[in-house]
């Protein structure tokens, strides 16, 4: 096993064969001694990665008026009132919708409308709008998300994130698994005692044990 972070990173990157397309470089994390049965041991969390994430995050937000004109700038998609009503009449373009979007931001008014319309879509998939409040900068909120992932174990002791791109250095890369690893270990009842162990490799590649 490396002796830090940045070597079992590095050694992940180094070892990779080449590929004829930019792979992602994930974290596998194995946790013990968790009954994840129960629903409050469980990890779901959204963390902002210091380096970002090296891939581009696919965003949308529900919102009508002058924050549906500022969401314009930043994200992919801007859907209003109407728009969430249509999903809600067509399931199979909700589900496209749900699968192909990383994250959605929604005003705080519309967050009962998306229950009743898309909730038995988003809420099983875990993507529920992020709400957005009177006070909020969208332009913010949304370039923030864009740097995020999910930790999210549902019932499974084994669960990935993503936590940069191939092309990134072992340094940047090595900066978003520290925080990923304070965060979980922040969570978890027992701690690192808790953790079974870490794993980085690219998409293609060999697995590195990362120290814990």
């Amino acid at each position: 096993m490396a002796d830090t972070i940045e070597e079992a990173v590095s050694r992940a990157l180094e070892e990779a064969p080449e590929r004829n397309f930019r792979e992602t470089v994930d974290l596998a994390i194995n946790l013990r001694d968790l009954d994840l049965n129960d629903p409050s041991n469980r990890v779901d969390e959204s963390i902002v990665l210091p380096a970002g994430t090296g891939q581009e995050t696919q965003i949308i937000v529900f919102a009508e008026g002058e924050t549906a004109v500022r969401a314009e700038e930043v994200a992919d998609e801007v859907l209003d009132g109407e728009d969430l009503e249509d999903l809600g009449d067509d399931d199979d373009a909700a589900k496209d919708l749900a699968d192909e979007t990383d994250f959605f931001i929604a005003e705080a008014s519309l967050m009962q409308d998306i229950g009743r319309y898309l909730g038995t879509v988003l809420g099983p998939r875990g993507k529920m709008p992020t709400p957005l409040q009177p006070d909020d900068d969208v332009v913010e909120t949304v370039n923030r998300m864009k740097n995020t992932v999910q930790l999210r174990s549902g019932d499974r002791r084994t669960f990935h994130t993503r936590v940069g791109a191939e092309d990134m250095g072992a340094e940047e890369i090595a900066d978003n698994v520290d925080v990923i690893i304070r965060r979980l270990e922040a969570d978890l009842e027992k701690g690192p005692l808790n953790i079974d162990g870490i794993f980085v490799k690219t998409t293609m590649g060999p697995a590195a044990e990362v120290p814990v």
